[in-house]
């Protein structure tokens, strides 16, 4: 049964919980620059406790590594805004946030450097978005402009964009 507000066009969050819901598979996200502002969105819409399995806001460094499962060796040695990471954060709550075993069907990462400063020798405005399903991992390179709230804003939007191009909502 589609949601209540699913049918509006210009929705795209509702429009993919629909799509999940109809298809039956979960989300879930990894989230550092987010900082949880993409799983409050995609919590926003009526229903979606029914594929939305949680998120993970690992803004540590440290803690992309202990709970997410990202490559030590990686961190240290590119930082945590890199492709690479992104592809392992969503992999990482793929199976991290698995419920019954049953991994997450669809697992979103954000990484990025939101500002005011470069981070690492990233320009502000660098972000990495990775979508992990059982067909494989892609990464998303952005770059993105304005202050810190316009690209964490922007970075959602397209991170939605991305899961509505992925599912087919």
């Amino acid at each position: 049964m589609p949601l209540p507000d699913a049918g509006r066009s210009g929705d795209a969050t509702a429009r993919l919980i629909a799509r999940l819901r109809e298809t039956g598979r979960t989300i879930a996200a990894a989230e550092s620059l987010t900082g949880g502002e993409l799983t409050a969105e995609l919590t926003r819409v009526p229903g979606a406790s029914a594929v939305v399995v949680g998120g993970a806001v690992v803004y540590a460094t440290a803690l992309k590594h202990s709970l997410l499962g990202v490559d030590a060796a990686l961190l240290d040695a590119e930082g945590p805004v890199h492709p690479q990471v992104a592809a392992q954060l969503a992999e990482g709550v793929r199976s991290r946030l698995a419920v019954d075993g049953r991994a997450v069907d669809v697992g979103v990462a954000t990484t990025g450097v939101a500002g005011p400063d470069p981070q690492g020798g990233r320009a502000v405005g660098t972000v990495y978005l990775g979508i992990a399903t059982a067909a494989g991992t892609r990464v998303v390179e952005l770059a993105l402009q304005g202050d810190r709230a316009a690209i964490r804003r922007a970075t959602v939007e397209r991170a939605i964009a991305e899961l509505v191009a992925e599912t087919g909502a």
